[in-house]
């Protein structure tokens, strides 16, 4: 099992980029869903939360098949809610798109903020040489319901 990868982090456009790099470097070929994850995380707390919000960002191997992300932040009210986007705007899609690639995700409060976070299959859990985003068995929510 590997070592939980933990980066603090201001939330700026540059960062979202170099957060990527860490962890392909970190997951190799297992990471290309969690990198994903990662973006749409952080692009998250840049729009709603505000540029330059300190963030910490935690990457984590659960020993079955999964890794976990979890990205925290000092705002305790911006939940994050699945929207219905129309088709001309140009944002509002990805709750939906982490729903999609995800095992499952959730929120809960910290102190002083909240953490959402969301699990991928590692791809050598994935059967018959699937590539992410495959389906595991749902172990259940750990955090708050959405």
């Amino acid at each position: 099992m590997r070592t939980t990868l933990v980066i603090e982090l201001l939330a700026v456009p540059g960062a979202v980029r170099g957060v990527r790099r860490v962890l392909r470097r970190y997951l190799g070929d297992a990471g290309g869903t969690a990198q994903l994850c990662v973006s749409e995380l952080l692009s998250n707390v840049i729009v709603h939360v505000g540029e330059g919000a300190p963030v910490t960002v935690r990457v984590r191997g659960e020993g079955d098949g999964r890794i976990r992300i979890e990205v925290a932040d000092p705002d305790p009210y911006g939940v994050p809610v699945r929207r219905s986007a129309a088709r001309d705007e140009e944002g509002g899609r990805g709750i939906a798109l982490l729903e999609a690639v995800s095992l499952g995700w959730g929120v809960w409060p910290a102190d002083g903020g909240k953490t959402v976070w969301c699990e991928v299959a590692e791809a050598a859990a994935c059967p018959d040489g699937a590539k992410p985003p495959c389906h595991l068995p749902h172990r259940g929510d750990t955090g708050l319901p959405v």
